[in-house]
């Protein structure tokens, strides 16, 4: 059926009465104010960063050591102008300046972007340091993995990690929206969703990944692994008098040194401390701490299993 071009007569209508929402509901419109972040280009920045760190894996192909240094230094080079922009805006909107905020200030907002991204970008060399360590974990963690470029290339769970590597950065200079919105990306793309505030240590590894979730103050150390589906997660959330949540507070568990912690596992809790080398099994729902050297399983279930030829009901442990 052909369109009927004169029921568009209802559109300014329609138009009118949203815009009319925007004063109504006006903590879901940002107008008038110094400008967000832009979505788009924080994710064009990303991706750029990771053409950075993992060289010839991502859109560039045909690099070696007589070309990447000039692809690499165009890349760097705008990033630096992308990034001092929006860190600047970032700046802006926490500063809580809005349309108030004049020249001088916006000036002054780009040059502490400026400051800011320089001191990221100084810090990419270390970083793809510790990355590598995280690619050796895949590679090391997974007997169906093939090589390292199979993790570099395949491995949702060292994109998110990968990512949230980066945003920490920003999130440890104070950069305020653009971490979030790194992770938040990131995890749309694989599942994992990885606060930038938490703190993880070096050769860490997610296997599967889809689920798991990891808290803003939690705590990671190094040889780490975690499969599909585990929550480190908050116990609970403190309120003030008036019923307001508190912020800044430990809510996540620790994790230290060379635990596993297998799938659908739930730890909860800022006090909760899993010691080192232990081992958390499938499904546990855990709420205090563990010594180091631990393992904790849930007690093996029954199945009842109806069928057969006779049709008789079984009931066995698993």
């Amino acid at each position: 059926m052909a369109t009927d071009f004169r029921l568009k007569k209802r559109l300014p209508e329609i138009t009118e009465r949203l815009v009319e929402t925007y004063s109504e509901v006006g903590s879901t419109a940002h107008l008038g104010y110094c400008s967000l972040p832009n979505y788009e280009t924080i994710v064009a920045c990303t991706e750029s960063l990771k053409e950075v760190l993992y060289p010839g894996y991502r859109r560039r192909d045909g690099l070696h050591l007589g070309n990447v240094e000039y692809h690499v230094g165009d890349l760097i080079d705008n990033l630096h102008d992308k990034l001092t922009g929006q860190i600047a805006r970032a700046l802006c909107h926490e500063a809580g300046k809005g349309a108030r905020c004049n020249f001088q200030q916006r000036a002054d907002f780009e040059s502490l972007g400026q400051e800011i991204t320089l001191k990221f970008l100084e810090q990419l060399p270390d970083l793809r340091r510790v990355l590598a360590l995280d690619v050796e974990a895949a590679y090391a963690g997974d007997p169906a993995c093939k090589s390292l470029d199979e993790v570099i290339l395949c491995y949702p769970g060292l994109e998110a990690v990968t990512v949230y590597r980066l945003a920490h950065l920003l999130h440890e200079l104070g950069v305020p929206l653009i971490p979030r919105m790194m992770t938040e990306w990131a995890h749309s793309r694989t599942g994992i969703d990885i606060h930038p505030g938490a703190k993880i240590g070096k050769h860490f590894f997610i296997d599967h990944g889809t689920g798991v979730v990891i808290g803003e103050t939690c705590e990671i150390g190094d040889w780490v692994k975690l499969y599909q589906g585990v929550t480190l997660g908050a116990l609970s959330f403190a309120t003030d008098a008036d019923g307001n949540l508190v912020r800044g507070t430990k809510r996540h568990p620790t994790i230290q040194d060379r635990v596993i912690i297998y799938a659908n596992a739930t730890i909860l809790g800022g006090k909760t401390v899993i010691g080192h080398d232990s081992v958390i099994g499938s499904s546990v729902w855990l709420t205090r701490s563990v010594e180091p050297h631990t393992t904790v399983t849930v007690e093996v279930p029954k199945l009842r299993i109806r069928g057969g030829q006779n049709g008789d009901l079984a009931t066995t442990k698993t």
